[in-house]
């Protein structure tokens, strides 16, 4: 049977799904991007061998992030270069989850939300490792964020790496004062406590447009439950000896959108079905599940990152600017100044990952020459963009046929 991909399931499903769905100028043409990877549309060149054993046509890939088949070499390229600035101590793992409830916000306000949310996590990471009863110095913070759970509905959550310990003010590396780093319990309230404030200020400054059911009031109301009521999940898990794990975990969801092709299992009868974790906390089991197509590209597509949105952000002695400090603290853990890392090129990778090199002759070995280019669709011959709206805000309100978990109704 052949392998099914996102690909393969845009051009199956998508041109009846747009019909039906208002979605974002953004989201339209990340699918376009996808149906065009690796395609005669977007152009590329053809090699044969040079004595005309064989010939073949490399297409164009889209680059997109959301796109699977573009992700892994990126992927590669920039893990190679967070290793390359990973203190040599202990690194702890911490997840921020954020209540369901606030997915209407998040989808009518993508950009700003997703900013809130990496400074809420970023003070109270702060404002806990700083302080002389955890810590007392400056920490190393990589956070992600990830917009999706296995089974693909809105579940936003970052996951942050933070070094084992901070860098004083006299210059000292200080470690943490208890082996779990930090209170959870109070590390929640205080997340909790400063995302809610950060919402409401932006609210109150017309900087986050509520949905069409949701007065100030309710906001209001809406507010101090979640202050009270509802649990907010923050996950402070076990020390690192290193921090290579993680960031190894982290650069898994970097580019490729919520789901590999690997995970699809089948696409029969406009269903889809394919395999998730079950509880991965406890058993990590797999099990499958089966959605109708529009289902399927519903959940998918509420995952596409907004253009020039930063979904990976790095601060105190990670962040760009702080290379001296870094220098400092590695010489101290007698590590060399980080340096530049070198580029990775698709074929070196296609090498590190023990594949055949793909520029060769399968007949007599010698390397494939360049012969012609294969221009790309002309911009008239491409599908066009219809925008009716904002294009950073999705339109659900309630009551759209659209719930928090991107099932249609």
């Amino acid at each position: 049977m052949e392998n099914v991909t996102i690909q393969k399931i845009m051009q199956i499903g998508w041109n009846e799904y747009e019909k039906i769905h208002p979605l974002p100028g953004y989201v339209r043409e990340a699918v376009q991007s996808i149906l065009a990877c690796r395609t005669a549309k977007l152009g590329g060149h053809v090699q044969g061998c040079p004595d005309g054993h064989f010939k073949r046509h490399w297409y164009n890939s889209c680059k997109h992030r959301l796109c699977p088949q573009c992700a892994y070499i990126m992927v590669e390229r920039w893990l190679l270069k967070q290793k390359q600035r990973l203190l040599g101590t202990d690194h702890y793992h911490l997840i921020f989850t954020i209540p369901h409830e606030i997915n209407d916000l998040w989808l009518l306000n993508v950009k700003t939300m997703t900013n809130l949310l990496f400074r809420a996590v970023r003070d109270t990471m702060f404002d806990f490792m700083e302080d002389e009863r955890h810590v007392g110095g400056q920490p190393g913070i990589i956070l992600s964020l990830h917009t999706w759970s296995q089974t693909l509905i809105l579940h936003n959550h970052i996951h942050c790496l933070v070094t084992g310990g901070g860098l004083a003010e006299d210059g000292t590396w200080r470690k943490p004062v208890r082996s779990s780093l930090l209170p959870y319990k109070a590390v929640m309230v205080k997340f909790r406590g400063k995302l809610l404030d950060l919402i409401d200020k932006a609210v109150g400054q017309g900087e986050i447009e509520l949905p069409a059911h949701m007065n100030p009031r309710k906001w209001t109301n809406l507010k101090n439950k979640l202050g009270r009521k509802v649990k907010w999940n923050v996950n402070v898990r076990e020390c690192y000896r290193h921090g290579q794990g993680v960031v190894t975990y982290l650069a898994r969801y970097l580019r490729g959108g919520p789901i590999g092709n690997h995970r699809i299992v089948s696409c029969e009868n406009d269903e889809i079905t394919f395999s998730y974790r079950v509880n991965r906390e406890k058993s990590n089991k797999k099990a499958t599940m089966t959605l109708p197509i529009n289902q399927f590209i519903q959940r998918y597509l509420l995952h596409v990152p907004v253009p020039r949105s930063k979904n990976v952000r790095c601060y105190g002695l990670y962040a760009p600017g702080k290379k001296e400090q870094l220098a400092k603290c590695r010489k101290q853990f007698g590590q060399l100044p980080a340096g530049e890392t070198e580029f990775l090129t698709w074929q070196q990778y296609c090498e590190k990952q023990g594949e055949a090199h793909p520029e060769v002759c399968p007949e007599c070995g010698k390397r494939l020459i360049y012969l012609d280019e294969i221009p790309a669709a002309r911009k008239t011959d491409q599908p066009k963009r219809r925008r009716t709206f904002n294009p950073l805000k999705w339109p659900l309100p309630h009551g759209s046929g659209v719930c928090y978990d991107g099932m249609i109704r």
